[in-house]
């Protein structure tokens, strides 16, 4: 038992040093350990990123769950000319557009930060927004996200708030790198649109700025 116990450390030791690819490689061959090692390391970001696509923490994190079910389920579907985060992304991505189109409500995105409106609202009015306190902003940028597609609200996040370049975004959201673009130049109007005519008191001063 001692030596079982003592080749199982060395075993999760070296998949800790292993890539992502390599994990999703020995996923392909049935190896839990890889499993257990991808669930460490993705667990948090994902729940972040669907988080923010949902709204809600405990959904969240049931649909987290249910991504390491499908990556296991799914294993032998991987292929290895995709980034390992390409193709989680895509499960994670898909089961809460799945989870937003069943409500019956729609729902509002969470976790807005203050650079979510920095490529809204422009370095001179984020300076206007970052007098505001952290929970407000998180309040309008849920309210002005309401206006948003499914699509743009997942292209936005994926590409302004997770940072992945639009090739990546693409392959997740699938579709090609100009229609990202274009969805994300669409959702970047339409955010501005609603803060102009939603918040006027934030915008004046650049406004102002602007004519002079």
């Amino acid at each position: 038992m001692p030596e079982l116990a003592y080749s199982r450390e060395r075993s999760r030791a070296a998949w800790a040093q292993a890539t992502d690819f390599d994990l999703l490689l020995a996923l392909k061959r049935q190896d839990e350990q890889a499993l257990d090692e991808l669930i460490q390391r993705k667990t948090q970001p994902l729940i972040q990123l669907v988080q923010r696509i949902l709204g809600d923490a405990e959904e969240a994190r049931d649909v987290v769950q249910i991504t390491f079910f499908r990556l296991w389920e799914n294993r032998d579907k991987f292929d290895q000319r995709w980034s390992p985060n390409t193709w989680i992304y895509r499960i994670a991505s898909n089961l809460a557009i799945d989870v937003l189109r069943s409500r019956k409500s729609r729902e509002r995105v969470a976790e807005p930060v203050r650079h979510h409106l920095r490529a809204v609202a422009g370095e001179r009015e984020m300076g206007e927004m970052s007098r505001l306190a952290e929970v407000e902003v998180a309040g309008i940028f849920r309210e002005l996200s309401e206006e948003l597609t499914e699509k743009q609200r997942l292209i936005f996040l994926l590409r302004e708030v997770e940072g992945l370049p639009s090739n990546e975004v693409a392959e997740i959201v699938g579709c090609q790198e100009s229609t990202v673009r274009n969805h994300l130049f669409n959702a970047r109007k339409v955010l501005r649109a609603e803060l102009v005519k939603r918040y006027p008191e934030y915008s004046r001063r650049y406004r102002q700025e602007e004519a002079s």
